[in-house]
């Protein structure tokens, strides 16, 4: 690859943060490639991560839940993911074992030319963090009060 043009490619890191600048919202550029973000949610704060990985041109979103259990029966864990994810449009829910916390991921690849990626990945940035505040009183049911996947499910729609 031409060294000139490399220098120039579009680094979508620099939108994402201009976005929390605006908004005022808590960031720190790790790297050239990584951003964090601790955003308010309804039930508690979330840390937004952003990933660049510019050989591939993808842009991969994380929202870690802040919730966090002693023990966590991983058969239910999985069933509860399983469910969650089924009627999913963007993204996926996960399970980060390491952290003992669930994780909303969503990957991007992106063109040489990104017209109106400010307002794209604000939209995504916004359809995210929704989804994790919909689906925390499900986790929390299952991974804290040790209530069934499907149980939760139901009782948790019925509530929303």
């Amino acid at each position: 690859m031409n060294l000139a043009l490399e220098e120039n490619l579009y680094n979508p890191i620099d939108t994402i943060e201009g976005i929390f600048a605006r908004d005022k919202v808590s960031y720190d550029r790790r790297k050239e490639t990584e951003l964090v973000a601790e955003v308010q949610g309804k039930w508690d704060n979330m840390l937004v991560f952003f990933a660049y990985e510019e050989y591939m041109r993808c842009l991969h979103i994380s929202c870690l839940l802040n919730l966090e259990a002693s023990a966590v029966d991983r058969g239910k864990m999985f069933e509860l993911l399983a469910m969650l994810n089924e009627n999913l449009w963007l993204g996926h829910f996960s399970y980060w074992s390491e952290q003992k916390m669930p994780i909303f991921k969503h990957s991007i690849i992106l063109q040489d030319t990104e017209e109106l990626f400010s307002h794209k990945i604000s939209k995504i940035i916004e359809l995210s963090i929704m989804e994790c505040e919909r689906v925390y009183p499900i986790f929390n049911a299952v991974m804290r009060q040790n209530i069934e996947p499907r149980q939760a499910l139901y009782t948790c729609a019925m509530v929303m």
